[in-house]
């Protein structure tokens, strides 16, 4: 599930090294796109065969991709009332090459190019992350279409952009104290720049001086207590472990226009990449030595929240609970 992309893709066979997951030949109502086709030209990253099959390319930020053929297939999804929905025509790609390390069935691209479901079916949707990395915790879901819980929690203004969903960050505050920085710094302008909700990221990006404006704030508390561990490149870190060593950090929260806030405990501002190491998940935005103009809210961030995208009305809510309230 990635609301920083905009492609739904499963591997299909014949996929060398990949899991078969779809095979396009046991359907009777696959079809592949031809390259003159208007869907087709609807893909960012593509190229035509000399068969004139239209070849989707996609990329991830973490160096990841995918490629096969753009498709259609009809989808049957399960509804709120237990009952079915069908989705005729509905374009996906057929993953026929994909990174070794990319040890995935597929992607669901909640983005909102033309080439996304969520833009074909015109659809406001929600998914609810509970424990990320707890692998019992059987209660994260996405919802689709009218069933969405998109009028619960506080509301925030949305704005979708080149397919991204951009929100307006204000402030961030530790224990109820405002950090110092100026939120003119989270605003898009000249076509750059702006605050991205991407669930496709597991980790917090911002900007510089609110990078350092928060790292500073978290030094302030825990290096009295910790010894620093150099052991990841451009990242704070601690000996340590998180879920003993950090008992009683205060809350950071993350302030939108509107009033709607994002609540970060412990498990969404560190993770533990070592037994005996933990570090920060929030980090700077830094491509190749240079500074970057935008920040991202990962996946990790959100956990505990429902989070909710009304497209037709531009907001977007979040609400803090356990997923599990949510499973009737």
């Amino acid at each position: 599930m990635d609301t920083g992309s905009s492609l739904l893709w499963v591997q299909c066979s014949p996929c060398p090294g990949c899991s078969r997951i779809f095979d396009p030949l046991r359907s009777f109502s696959y079809a592949t796109l031809p390259c003159d086709s208007e869907k087709c030209r609807y893909l960012r990253h593509g190229y035509c065969t000399p068969n004139n099959e239209c070849m989707y390319l996609q990329g991830y930020g973490i160096g990841l991709s995918s490629s096969g053929i753009l498709s259609t297939e009809q989808l049957t999804f399960q509804t709120s009332d237990e009952g079915t929905m069908r989705v005729e025509d509905a374009v996906f790609g057929c993953g026929q090459s994909t990174n070794e390390e990319f040890a995935l069935s597929g992607v669901f691209g909640l983005g909102f190019d033309r080439v996304s479901l969520v833009s074909q079916l015109n659809s406001s949707f929600s998914y609810c992350i509970g424990r990320l990395y707890d692998s019992n915790y059987l209660h994260n879901k996405l919802i689709l279409g009218q069933g969405a819980i998109i009028d619960e929690g506080d509301a925030t203004p949305l704005q979708v952009i080149g397919g991204f969903y951009y929100v307006t960050l204000e402030a961030i505050s530790v224990e109820g104290i405002m950090l110092d920085i100026n939120p003119s710094i989270f605003r898009r302008d000249d076509s750059d720049g702006g605050v991205i909700i991407d669930t496709g990221t597991d980790s917090t990006w911002l900007v510089k001086d609110p990078y350092e404006a928060l790292r500073d704030a978290v030094i302030i508390t825990v290096d009295r207590l910790l010894m620093r561990s150099y052991s990841e490149s451009n990242k704070l870190c601690y000996y340590g472990i998180m879920s003993r060593d950090l008992a009683g950090f205060p809350t950071v929260r993350f302030h939108f226009a509107g009033g709607a806030e994002l609540a970060l405990g412990i498990d969404s501002m560190f993770h533990q990449p070592r037994a005996d190491t933990f570090c920060m998940a929030v980090n700077p935005t830094i491509i190749d030595d240079q500074h970057m103009k935008y920040s991202l809210i990962g996946t990790r961030a959100q956990q505990n929240y429902n989070v909710g995208y009304d497209i037709g009305r531009k907001q977007m809510t979040f609400q803090m609970t356990d997923c599990e309230f949510l499973d009737d």
